[in-house]
C-alpha cells in the first residue's frame, strides 16, 4: 500500500530472487557453508551412511530414582558429587538432575558453602 503512494522514482527496486543471487554473497568463506557440511574434515569427501552411530543413554535424575525427598545441606558427600573441582555447581545438562531437584541442590550447595562444608573455589594450581 505504501509503495503505491510513492512516486515511481522513489519505489524500491525489486530484489534479486534467492536462486539468481550468487552463492558466495553474504558468506565470508565463499561457497562452503560455515557450519555443518557433513564431511570428514576440511576438503574431505562427504561421509556416507556407513559410520557407527553414537548412542547416548538418557540421563535420569538421581534424586528421583533413589527417591531422595529432601536434599540436606549437611550431606556434603552427596553435594560434593555435583560440584566440579573448580568449585562450580555442575549444570543439569551434564548431571541429568531434574529442574526441581537442581533448584534444591543448588540452594543446599550454597548453604553448605556458607558454613564451610564445601569450598567456594577449587584448589589453585
Amino acid at each position: 500500500m505504501a509503495d503505491e503512494t510513492r512516486a515511481p522514482e522513489q519505489q524500491a527496486a525489486p530484489s534479486a530472487a534467492p536462486s539468481e543471487r550468487p552463492r558466495s554473497e553474504g558468506r565470508p568463506g565463499g561457497d562452503r557453508p560455515r557450519f555443518g557440511g557433513g564431511g570428514r574434515g576440511p576438503g574431505g569427501p562427504p561421509r556416507e551412511g556407513g559410520g557407527r552411530k553414537f548412542f547416548r543413554r538418557k540421563k535420569v535424575c538421581k534424586f528421583c530414582v533413589e527417591r531422595i525427598e529432601d536434599i540436606n545441606y549437611k550431606d556434603y558427600r552427596l553435594l560434593g558429587q555435583f560440584v566440579a573441582e573448580s568449585g562450580k555447581i555442575v549444570p543439569r545438562r551434564l548431571t541429568g538432575v531434574c529442574a526441581p531437584h537442581q533448584h534444591r541442590l543448588s540452594s543446599a550447595i550454597k548453604q553448605a558453602r556458607n558454613i564451610a562444608l564445601l569450598p567456594f573455589a577449587g584448589r589453585a594450581s
